[in-house]
């Protein structure tokens, strides 16, 4: 596991990070500004460098540039106070490895840091296809950290959402972006999954396809979502006596928290529907 810099020595936010870090046994330094954080790279190899959480998403841009130059293979964590979704498409495109905006999850951060910390191979992990604010379409490869990273950014490119509608939001994007990794390509980091984001004056809209065969709809009858009110675990028996894992509670959780969920004919395609305007 490669060390971990983080900028900020007397950020709270910064500190609780570091902390984290070093009660989980992964070694780290804090530095104090960007020019210390530059001069700390030519000095010693970090792997990962997690930026103050005081400083504008422009500059951190600008800091992972001068970083590349001392160490190419640096993964760089963006913390901001707030950010556009131009800024958020920006990161992306310079092969940012997350965003984190106000209110910052400690837990997450460090989590991620720690798991960055340990991955190598990862910068094109994240293709983007084409971006623009209100339409961005990636390609990303098939590993749970990748997904884990990806919603990062979806999280930032829709920051502007009541808090409560944003998390449930994540959370059924989450449970299908799964879906389609685990079942379209068994977790196939050679394999990759197309994601697109689009969003209208009333309404968050998220289609996934994945590389696999799809499902029959017949199949849904082994999983939850297909499930009677009265007995909601009934597709575990089922799947037991077809010889199945557990499985099916993704699709019924994203099903219940989206105004709708539609599959193409083969089932490789999932659209995810979320109305802002009710009225």
């Amino acid at each position: 596991m490669s060390r971990i810099l983080v900028i900020g020595t007397f950020d709270s936010v910064s500190c609780a990070i570091g902390e984290r870090l070093t009660a989980a046994g992964v070694a780290m330094e804090y530095a104090a500004g960007n020019a210390d954080a530059l001069q700390r790279l030519r000095l010693r190899s970090f792997g990962v460098v997690i930026t103050c959480p005081e400083t504008p998403v422009d500059d951190d841009l600008a800091l992972l540039e001068e970083m590349r130059l001392i160490r190419p293979g640096v993964k760089c964590i963006v913390l901001t106070p707030r950010s556009t979704p131009e800024e958020i498409i920006a990161a992306l495109r310079a092969r940012v490895f997350a965003c984190f905006s106000e209110p910052y999850s400690v837990e997450a951060i460090a989590d991620l840091a720690q798991s960055a910390a340990s991955s190598s191979d990862w910068r094109d992990e994240i293709y983007v296809v084409s971006a623009r604010a209100g339409w961005v379409t990636v390609r990303v490869n098939c590993q749970m950290l990748t997904a884990d990273r990806l919603l990062t950014f979806a999280r930032e490119l829709n920051a502007r959402l009541p808090s409560d509608e944003l998390q449930d939001m994540i959370r059924a994007l989450r449970e299908i972006l799964l879906n389609a990794m685990e079942h379209g390509t068994a977790f196939n980091p050679d394999q990759t999954v197309e994601m697109t984001a689009v969003r209208t004056a009333r309404s968050l809209v998220f289609h996934i396809r994945d590389p696999g065969p799809g499902f029959r709809r017949g199949q849904l009858a082994e999983g939850g979502i297909a499930n009677p009110l009265e007995d909601p675990l009934e597709h575990i028996r089922r799947r037991e006596e077809a010889g199945i894992r557990p499985g099916g509670y993704g699709v019924l959780l994203a099903g219940n928290i989206v105004d709708e969920l539609i599959y193409n004919e083969s089932g490789n395609e999932v659209v995810l529907i979320k109305y802002l305007d009710r009225g």
